[in-house]
């Protein structure tokens, strides 16, 4: 019989009850681990109500330099985005908790580790693979995956047992915040018709209530990472808390999002992530100025694989440690600096410069200075289309049709 549990708490409803219902089903003694990633706003009210609900103890670790620089930063040197849309707040955050609980359990001696994800989503899957990955003799309890009650009931459970919980039936929303972004699920937003009501939003204004005056910011940035906000020098957790604050003053960082889940199925998904939204598209802006085409076109692949692998619940495979070699060379020459313009809710790139710029006014230019030998052009435009002549001739149907008649 197990003795000890570390559970992953945030002091919400699922993780409240899992408190109660880990020591009634599983008579375990429940260790809480908060892990505070950013945007937590009173950690030792978490750990308190953790201990009242019936916590042997609460325990809450700093993690947000961890978070942004190990995981956050990484992804945003790949470019990660899930389908083009999600920046991953939440699916970034997890591995780290995934790794702070196995740390935690054994130093506390425990022999499982449990979290509030539920059967259908796909924060079961990231805590469990990477669990397995770190510590595959580790048991996992998910209790939320477990008793199979309805949200509803999951309220009423926790009012029958004096369990105090953020939510109620009238506000039913389920909410996960880190640095890079907030996640917002549940209630009126289950019906992808439904606007998404103005009250769900905390971190960003609306457009119409925003400054008519732009903002303009100018990002630095070190190999692929950034490292400075009009010119001074910031780490990186201040550089994105303000950078977020600028832009959701200014209504940026607004995602409704129908996502296929891993699980199987679609969900209609709303995000803030104004500072996520804004370093990214900077980041490949100054990446167009230095990366080369082909260069450009193949990390846009180990883009897209490396979201997936992220959203996927896949961050501690060799897979996703080989695409991160890769990246990492691919930044090399990615420094300089994007001026971006926030205005009435949409982050606009309106400059940029390189030491390792590709851009050579010289060739681009049509005025004065103009350098690109156009005389060489014919003669490339006749190696270029030689195939297409060659083809052309043989097979193309507009020239001429072969006389098949009488052919069997």
């Amino acid at each position: 019989m197990l003795d000890k549990v570390v559970l992953a708490y945030s002091g919400g409803l699922d993780t409240s009850v899992a408190i109660r219902w880990l020591k009634g089903r599983y008579n375990l003694e429940v260790i809480t681990l908060t892990v505070d990633i950013g945007n937590v706003a009173d950690l030792e009210a978490i750990r308190q109500k953790a201990l009242h609900v019936g916590a042997i103890k609460a325990l809450v670790v700093d993690a947000k330099e961890s978070f942004i620089n190990s995981f956050v930063f990484p992804a945003l040197q790949a470019d990660a985005v899930y389908e083009g849309q999600y920046p991953l707040a939440t699916a970034l955050g997890r591995p780290l908790i995934a790794q702070l609980l196995v740390e935690t359990a054994k130093r506390e001696g425990a022999a499982a580790v449990a979290h509030g994800c539920t059967g259908k989503g796909n924060d079961q899957v990231r805590f469990d693979v990477s669990v397995a990955a770190l510590a595959p003799e580790l048991k996992v309890i998910a209790p939320a995956r477990e008793w199979k009650m309805t949200r509803e009931q999951t309220i009423e459970y926790a009012q029958t047992h004096n369990i105090p919980i953020p939510i109620t039936r009238a506000s039913p929303y389920s909410i996960d915040e880190n640095l890079w972004g907030r996640s917002i699920e549940c209630g009126v937003l289950e019906d992808p018709w439904n606007e998404p009501p103005e009250d769900i939003f905390a971190w960003t204004k609306s457009p119409k209530e925003t400054s008519n005056e732009p903002a303009y910011l100018e990002i630095g940035f070190d190999k692929g990472i950034p490292v400075s906000l009009d010119g001074e020098k910031l780490d990186g957790v201040t550089l994105v808390q303000r950078v977020h604050k600028l832009a959701g003053q200014h209504g940026i960082g607004r995602i409704d999002h129908v996502e296929n889940r891993l699980v199987g199925i679609k969900s209609r998904e709303i995000y803030e992530a104004p500072a996520a939204i804004v370093l990214l598209k900077a980041h490949q802006a100054l990446e167009s100025l230095v990366l080369a085409k082909e260069q450009l076109r193949f990390k846009a692949k180990v883009a897209s694989e490396y979201a997936d692998l992220i959203y996927n619940g896949l961050w501690f495979t060799g897979l996703r440690q080989d695409l991160a070699a890769y990246v990492e060379s691919s930044q090399r020459y990615v420094a300089g600096t994007v001026r971006v313009k926030l205005f009435k809710g949409n982050c606009q790139v309106v400059g940029r410069k390189s030491p390792y710029s590709l851009y050579d006014y010289g060739l681009a230019t049509y005025d004065k200075g103009d350098a690109f030998d156009q005389s060489a052009s014919p003669g490339f435009i006749h190696i270029w289309g030689l195939p297409v002549r060659t083809q052309a001739k043989i097979q193309s149907p507009f020239h001429q049709k072969r006389n098949t008649k009488g052919q069997r």
